[in-house]
């Protein structure tokens, strides 16, 4: 079997950006809350499929199941994507992911990416838990937690998200090629 070189040693077929300055934090804030809008198309149709497929007929029956089955179509939505670059918001917003070193995603690194997204809202989530709180209590803790992970990104050294620096990833500004 023959021995392939690391993927950092093979020849990208999208060409690294030369600027990898960090987009704005207003940029990507908006562009985050532009994907939370767009994914209510993903949940509509994922939540379509599932009711269909497990003859659910009330909402709270096989919420569970539900819950998994959307953090795994969520997880192919966000790796598919970020693999390929970017998302329809962050083309939308000239935005791009790639590693550090400004190439494009692998799937591995794209899941890893995906799975560390989550530090935006398990801790609240799990912080919450145990008080059975309201759900308006609840959103406002969630809330303020997103906007201290947001803000944390102003003590990174090139301001990503601190999700991004564990997963070796970062966000970048990117103009799309002029036809």
């Amino acid at each position: 079997m023959p021995v392939l070189p690391p993927p950092e040693a093979l020849p990208s077929t999208v060409p690294a950006p030369t600027n990898l300055q960090a987009p704005s934090l207003v940029r990507r804030m908006a562009c985050w809350m532009y994907e939370g809008i767009l994914m209510f198309g993903v949940v509509f149709i994922a939540g379509y499929l599932f009711g269909t497929l497990s003859q659910t007929r009330n909402a709270l029956d096989n919420r569970h199941a539900l819950q998994a089955f959307l953090f795994v179509v969520f997880g192919i939505y966000f790796t598919w994507f970020w693999a390929k670059g970017q998302t329809l918001a962050m083309k939308t917003w000239n935005i791009r992911v790639v590693d550090r070193g400004g190439r494009p995603l692998t799937q591995a690194r794209a899941l890893l990416r995906y799975v560390l997204s989550w530090l935006w809202f398990l801790p609240p989530l799990a912080a919450v838990a145990p008080f059975s709180l309201p759900g308006g209590e609840a959103t406002v803790i969630v809330l303020g937690w997103v906007a201290v992970w947001a803000l944390l990104s102003r003590f990174h050294p090139q301001q990503q998200f601190w999700h991004d620096a564990l997963a070796g990833t970062r966000l970048v500004h990117h103009e799309p090629v002029k036809k």
